[in-house]
């Protein structure tokens, strides 16, 4: 007989809080009390978004997790429920949410869903809530396989995984600088996460974690925010569209677009599709690596520092 686990879901909880908070940023900001930035379009396309998220999580949600449910019957254990077992759970699956998020900024087929999220150029608590509605499609709910195979059940890693995104939202301000020296070393940080969200060239690719930003230091993908060079947020080409349809599907429609591009070998329609975003067949387009080569061959004494090459020689395609 199957178990069943009832687990109170995190983030519809939590919906109270986001708005409040969010409302209390926004009469800061406009009272000039901190610093930060709203524009009413902007925000209002981020609380869609965020709708549009939920709505697809209760429509398409219950293939995923009937695909885990499934796999439950394959397990090597049965780790049940308690205190270490859901401490344990959460930070595997931190670890779990730290490989997805650096797949997503290095394979465009995941970058085409993940990429909603950083097209807003303001960086707010709303920003947190513009979320994907088509994150079942890249099938990257994979890889919470391993850990039902260990044992820990389908709805405890849902339950955990809601704490990692409650979490998160409080990281999506300006209005909150540096904090305590251990927090900071320890855990993802407003800070932390400016450096994510930003198109600077030595913050691409860097601070994936979601709640530890212990990851990123362990795997050197940890960049540091600093003063001399503050985040400019976005993505490295915007959008210039407030629209919640476009915002959620255009770099779907973009690479589909090129993947299917006439005169093409079948190679180079497969990396249209998994290659990192920027990657063209010709090398017309610009990666991260050679916005970053750049970038050294104009400040060569950056050449080496956290986040850049320690070249001026841009890496071959």
């Amino acid at each position: 007989m199957m178990e069943t686990y009832q687990f109170p879901d995190v983030t519809k909880l939590a919906i109270p809080f986001f708005v409040i908070a969010i409302l209390i940023e926004l009469w800061l900001v406009r009272t000039g009390r901190t610093k930060g930035a709203f524009e009413t379009r902007d925000t209002l396309t981020s609380l869609m978004m965020g709708t549009g998220n939920v709505a697809a999580g209760i429509l398409l949600g219950i293939v995923s997790y009937s695909a885990l449910l499934w796999v439950w019957q394959f397990r090597f254990l049965d780790l049940g429920v308690s205190v270490w077992t859901c401490i344990a759970a959460f930070l595997i699956d931190d670890l779990r949410y730290y490989m997805y998020h650096r797949i997503a900024h290095r394979c465009r087929w995941v970058w085409a869903e993940h990429v909603n999220h950083h097209s807003s150029q303001h960086y707010n608590l709303s920003t947190a809530l513009r979320q994907s509605w088509t994150g079942l499609f890249t099938g990257m709910f994979v890889l919470q396989v391993p850990m039902v195979l260990l044992g820990f059940h389908p709805a405890l890693i849902a339950f955990v995984y809601g704490f990692n995104l409650v979490y998160q939202f409080w990281i999506h301000t300006e209005t909150i600088g540096r904090m305590w020296g251990w927090f900071e070393f320890i855990f993802n940080t407003p800070s932390h996460h400016r450096v994510h969200h930003a198109t600077n060239p030595r913050y691409l690719d860097a601070n994936y974690a979601g709640t530890l930003i212990i990851w990123d230091r362990m795997f050197g993908t940890f960049v540091e925010e600093l003063e001399e060079d503050l985040p400019r947020y976005g993505i490295v080409k915007n959008i210039g569209t407030f629209n919640p349809l476009k915002v959620a599907f255009h770099e779907w429609i973009g690479m589909f677009k090129d993947a299917f591009s006439p005169g093409l070998t079948l190679g180079q329609r497969l990396r249209y599709l998994f290659m990192p975003p920027g990657w063209s067949h010709d090398g017309s387009r610009d990666t991260s690596e050679t916005l970053k080569a750049a970038y050294v061959r104009r400040n060569p004494t950056e050449a080496g520092r956290p986040g850049l090459p320690d070249s001026k020689i841009e890496p071959a395609e």
